[in-house]
C-alpha cells in the first residue's frame, strides 16, 4: 500500500525510496517484527483466557512432552497477522504473485483454525477430519497452481524447471496443477509435522523463507537472472516483502516460542506456514528447490511415512518414535539440543539451495 506515496515523489527525494523492493522489504521486516512484541502478549493472554487447559497433550507422546499441558495453541495467529500486516502495508497490491501467496497462506491458516479450535474446545488431540483437511488443502492448491500458471511466462506455463539443468524444461500440461496440490500441500503437512518442539519449526520455516525470498528476488529480475542463468519470472520479487514479513513475524513468535514455550504455533501457524512456503516455490518455479531448502520438513514427513507403512507390514517400528524429532528425544537427546541442531541443518540446506542459482 505503501508503494503508492511513489506518485508524490519527483524521483529524487524521499518517496522515491518506496520504489525500491528491497527498502519495502526491509519495512515489512520492522513492523512484522513490531506487531510481534507488541500483540504477543496479550494474544497469549486471551488465548490461556479462552483456551483454559490449552493444547491437549498426546497420551502417547514422549512422557516429557506432560509438563507442557496448558500451554495456549493457535500462536500461530500472532505470525498470521504480523504476515498480513506487513504485506498489506510494503507490497504492490497490484502483483498477483503477492495476492497468490496470501491467498495460500490465509486459507491454510483458516483449516488450522478449525483444527485448533476443534481440538482446544474438545480437549481431544483429534480436531478437524484428516480427509476434510487433505480435501480443502487440495482445492485451495489447485486454484493455487492454476493461479500461478496464468501470470507465469509463456514459455515458462505448465513447465517444470530443473535446478542444475537449466536449459532443461519439463512440460507436465495439464499435470502442472496436480503437481502444484503435492508440492502445496506436501509442504503445509511437512511443517505441521515437524512443530513438534518448542522452537523447532519456526526457524527452519523462517530460513526457507529467507532462502525463498532471496530466490524470487533473484528471479523477478531479468539482470540477475542473465548472470545466474535462472528462469525468468516477471513480478516476483514482490514476494521478499511477504517473505521479510514472514521473517520478522516469526521472529516475534520466537520470542515467545523459545523453551519453555509461552504458546504453541499450532495448526494455524504450521498449515499457514508450510503453504506459504509450498507456494513461493510454485510461483518462482523452484518446485525441487524448496525440496532442498527445506529438507529438514522432508525427513520429518519421510519419518512418518517410513514408520507408518514398515509397522503396517511387518509390525514392527524403524524408530522409536515418528516424527524424527521424537526418535531423537527417545534416545534421550535434550529437547534445545534437538531444536537447535535442526535449526543447523536447515542453515545448511538453506545454503545449498541458494549454491543451485549459480550451479550448472
Amino acid at each position: 500500500m505503501l508503494y503508492w506515496l511513489t506518485l508524490l515523489s519527483d524521483g529524487g527525494d524521499f518517496f522515491n525510496l518506496f520504489r525500491y523492493i528491497t527498502f519495502r522489504a526491509g519495512g515489512a521486516f520492522l513492523t512484522a517484527l513490531v506487531f510481534g512484541f507488541l500483540f504477543g502478549k496479550p494474544l497469549i493472554a486471551v488465548l490461556r483466557r479462552r483456551q483454559g487447559k490449552g493444547q491437549p497433550i498426546r497420551d502417547d507422546g514422549p512422557e516429557g512432552h506432560f509438563v507442557k499441558a496448558g500451554t495456549p495453541t493457535m500462536g500461530g495467529l500472532l505470525i498470521v497477522g504480523a504476515l498480513l500486516t506487513s504485506t498489506l502495508l510494503w507490497a504492490r497490491l497490484d502483483n498477483p504473485f503477492v495476492w497468490l501467496v496470501l491467498f495460500v497462506t490465509m486459507s491454510f491458516a483458516a483449516i488450522g483454525f478449525a483444527d485448533d479450535y476443534a481440538k482446544v474446545s474438545k480437549q481431544t488431540s483429534s480436531g478437524v477430519s484428516g480427509k476434510i483437511r487433505l480435501l480443502l488443502g487440495f482445492v485451495i492448491s489447485g486454484i493455487a497452481g492454476y493461479w500461478a500458471a496464468q501470470y507465469h511466462p509463456d514459455g515458462l506455463q505448465y513447465q517444470l524447471a530443473l535446478p542444475v539443468f537449466k536449459d532443461t524444461l519439463i512440460n507436465l500440461g495439464y499435470f502442472f496443477v496436480p503437481f502444484a496440490i503435492i508440492v502445496i500441500v506436501g509442504a503445509a503437512n511437512a511443517v505441521n509435522l515437524t512443530d513438534g518442539l518448542d522452537g523447532l519449526a519456526i526457524m527452519p520455516v523462517m530460513i526457507a523463507a529467507g532462502t525463498l525470498g532471496v530466490i524470487a528476488y533473484a528471479v523477478g529480475r531479468v539482470d540477475f537472472t542473465e548472470y545466474l542463468d535462472v528462469h525468468y519470472v516477471p513480478g516476483t520479487g514482490e514476494i521478499l516483502i511477504f517473505t521479510a514479513g514472514l521473517f520478522g513475524g516469526g521472529l516475534g513468535f520466537l520470542w515467545y516460542n523459545a523453551p519453555p514455550a509461552a504458546v504453541f504455533m499450532g495448526d494455524t501457524g504450521s498449515l499457514a506456514l508450510g503453504g506459504a512456503l509450498g507456494a513461493i516455490a510454485v510461483a518462482t518455479k523452484h518446485e525441487l528447490v524448496l525440496a532442498v531448502v527445506g529438507g529438514l520438513f522432508v525427513v520429518e514427513a519421510l519419518s512418518v511415512i517410513i514408520q507408518v507403512l514398515y509397522f503396517k507390514r511387518t509390525g514392527k517400528r524403524v524408530f522409536l518414535m515418528a516424527p524424527i524429532h521424537h526418535h531423537y528425544e527417545k534416545k534421550g537427546w535434550a529437547e534445545p539440543q534437538i531444536v537447535i541442531r535442526f535449526w543447523i541443518i536447515s542453515l545448511i540446506l538453506a545454503m545449498i539451495g541458494l549454491a543451485t542459482l549459480k550451479v550448472r
